[in-house]
């Protein structure tokens, strides 16, 4: 850490009774004490023996540009010369940004990162949300683990008395200046490396990815940003399956897969069940059939290799998302076309009536699907065939248990997969 004290011993006048020597001992000590999370290198600099990494001052050209990064005049006479941090690096652009790509030590991104809060920080490229500290344990608990993290830490540096250097032959030598880099993606990883970090010390020694801007506006940090935390999806937690075949937690895997349908189901516009499904957290009005009940319908029947979506050779989440889609999608055709499907009539919308369906969807029309095979919805209109005139609402089924009711949903759409069936004589023997 380069640091500068300029004293004005005229506005003290301490020397005659030793005030100013007592202030001048503390004050040395804070600086040059020992921190057990320094590198070796930048302690023995700190305390006036030059290390063999801290030899030189940044001088700094970036290549993107073919011309010297503009520095702010010193606020003091000289600046000190700090270890830094060299490695080769990919160059890249964001749009017309241009960024840097490297690998980098845990203790070395920590020490020269720090967070800029949106609407707290009132500094340029302050896009930041506040810190959750369950999610820092969390993360914490993570590495501690033996994870790591394979997507990039984005940093945007800020420093105005140093900069980071490139040379010709591609290589970024970097002042490991505290606090010089905003964190732009990985605000929450890096909190919890650090953690990590004090309580096991080699954590530091750890490679990550970083890719570094330089001097970002605001509204260059802020598409940044917005491109990750908007423009991207996470990827669904069960996907893993359908992608190796094989899963890291059996346990959780049946409930994670219900979970992504759910979301699936409850995102898209074009769903018929669109915001229908209401999420641990979400605002009070939004949602009518609670994740839980979406969950424990379905999630039996997601079990590989014996529930029933691997028994029809449904397996992957596209192929299942789809079934269930066009089950309701019939089901809501019939209901809109009656004038029922919004509002609270609709009995598909409350426990008892989803859990209906779903037994039905489950212990009879999947298997005629298959052995029709075509889970289209006109396959599925041809076997549910439902009149609209004895469409039952959640009016008739009110003041019943729960049971009666979600018995009365499965046999309205049994008795319709009853009348799709032909007739004696179109039977052969």
């Amino acid at each position: 850490m380069g640091i500068s004290l300029i004293i004005d011993l005229g506005a003290f006048s301490l020397l005659e009774n030793g005030i100013f020597s007592i202030i001048l001992k503390e004050v040395r000590h804070a600086l040059f004490r020992r921190k057990p999370s320094q590198p070796r290198e930048k302690r023995d600099f700190m305390a006036g023996t030059e290390s063999k990494k801290a030899v030189e001052k940044i001088t700094s050209v970036d290549p993107a540009k073919k011309k010297p990064v503009p520095k702010a005049a010193s606020k003091t006479a000289k600046l000190n010369v700090l270890p830094t941090f060299s490695t080769a690096f990919l160059m890249t652009k964001f749009g017309d940004i241009p960024t840097y790509t490297f690998s980098m030590k845990v203790r070395d991104v920590v020490t020269i990162s720090y967070v800029a809060v949106r609407g707290k920080d009132d500094e340029v490229g302050a896009v930041q949300r506040p810190l959750s500290i369950r999610r820092i344990n969390d993360i914490k608990s993570y590495i501690m683990d033996g994870n790591t993290f394979f997507n990039s830490f984005i940093l945007n540096w800020t420093d105005e008395n140093y900069s980071p250097a490139f040379a010709a032959s591609a290589v970024i030598k970097i002042p490991l200046q505290t606090a010089a880099a905003q964190v732009i993606d990985g605000q929450h990883r890096l909190a919890g490396l650090e953690q990590a970090m004090e309580a096991d010390p080699a954590i530091g020694d750890r490679d990550i990815l970083v890719t570094l801007c330089v001097g970002l506006t605001t509204k260059q940090a802020a598409r940044i940003f917005l491109n990750i935390n908007t423009e991207q999806r996470p990827v669904p937690k069960s996907l893993i399956f359908d992608l190796f075949g094989e899963v890291i937690d059996d346990e959780n895997h049946a409930t994670n897969r219900a979970t992504d349908l759910a979301r699936e189901l409850n995102d898209d516009p074009t769903s018929p069940l669109y915001k229908l499904l209401k999420f641990p957290g979400s605002p009070r009005g939004q949602g009518y059939i609670e994740l839980s009940t979406f969950v424990a319908s379905i999630k039996d029947h997601l079990k590989p290799p014996t529930g029933t979506f691997y028994t029809y050779k449904l397996k992957t989440l596209d192929t299942q998302r789809q079934a269930v889609w066009n089950f309701f999608r019939c089901i809501r055709d019939y209901y809109s076309n009656a004038k029922i499907w919004d509002g609270n009539k609709n009995p598909f919308i409350k426990a008892a009536g989803f859990n209906g369906a779903m037994d039905f969807f489950f212990d009879s029309l999947i298997k005629r699907c298959a052995e029709k095979g075509s889970f289209s919805i006109k396959t599925m209109k041809d076997f549910i065939s439902l009149d609209t005139e004895g469409l039952i609402t959640w009016d008739q089924l009110q003041g019943q248990d729960g049971k009666t009711a979600r018995k009365k949903i499965r046999d309205l759409l049994e008795s319709n997969l009853l009348n799709s069936l032909p007739d004696q004589e179109h039977y052969e023997f």
